[in-house]
C-alpha cells in the first residue's frame, strides 16, 4: 500500500505499526496541505451528490480543506495518481464535441 498527497501527488510515510492516523491539523511534509481531507479520503466521489460515498457524512464545502469527518480514512493506491488524467480526458471530449464533420 501506498499513500499520496491528492495535492502534490508525492508519495507520504506513515508508521503503520498502529494504523494510519491523520489528525485534523497534519500537512503534507511536501506541499503543506491539509492530509485530513476529502481528497485523501477512500470514500471521496465527487460523482455523487455529496461526493462522498458515505450517506451520512457530514456537508464539508471545501474538499481540499482539513476537516473533522468522523468517517475519514486514508486512501491507499497501488500507484501516485495522475494530476493530468481528468484535464486529458475533458480535453478530449470537448475536441470531440466540437469536432467539424
Amino acid at each position: 500500500m501506498a499513500y499520496f498527497c491528492h495535492k502534490c501527488m508525492n508519495e507520504l510515510e506513515f508508521d503503520i505499526k498502529y494504523g494510519i492516523k491523520v489528525g485534523r491539523q497534519d500537512t503534507c511534509p511536501h506541499c503543506v496541505a491539509d492530509l485530513h481531507c476529502c481528497k485523501n479520503c477512500r470514500l471521496y466521489d465527487p460523482g455523487l451528490h455529496n461526493q462522498c460515498r458515505e450517506p451520512e457524512a457530514p456537508f464539508i464545502r471545501d474538499r481540499e480543506d482539513g476537516n473533522f469527518c468522523p468517517h475519514f480514512d486514508f486512501m491507499d493506491r497501488k500507484e501516485a495518481p495522475r494530476a493530468d488524467d481528468s484535464a486529458a480526458r475533458a480535453r478530449v471530449k470537448l475536441e470531440a464535441l466540437f469536432k467539424k464533420k
